[in-house]
């Protein structure tokens, strides 16, 4: 929707998984995403600092800013961006409820650093 308020997505250019996954987010929300700008964290550890983002938790956790600038991380950074998609609606919901957050976290988490691992990045 047009009169949703802009979300500045921070991500991982240097991961070829990270930047197919924003391609598909920008089709997917093509008509109903709303503003989203796009924030390659490589090589910025400064600017992110001034964002107040930690650079190396920023490698390892999605991170979101909404329009009040309020910060969502992990989990709550894919829930916000999958909520302004209609069809995806009920999987945010999905994702966000007590049983099945955990264990999404727990996957995403070893994901990410064996992403991190395999691209000799930590």
């Amino acid at each position: 929707m047009a009169d949703q308020p802009a979300l500045t997505v921070y991500y991982d250019g240097a991961c070829p998984r990270c930047v197919e996954d924003r391609r598909w987010y920008e089709r997917q929300a093509a008509a109903t995403g709303g503003d989203v700008v796009w924030f390659d964290i490589t090589g910025r550890e400064a600017e992110l600092r001034v964002e107040g983002i930690d650079p190396e938790l920023a490698l390892r956790q999605l991170h979101v800013r909404d329009a009040s600038g309020r910060i969502y991380r992990e989990l709550d950074a894919y829930i916000l961006l999958l909520q302004r998609i209609p069809r995806y609606r009920p999987l945010a919901w999905l994702m966000g409820l007590p049983v099945i957050r955990p264990l999404l976290s727990w996957c995403y988490r070893r994901w990410v650093l064996r992403r991190l691992a395999h691209s000799e990045r930590i």
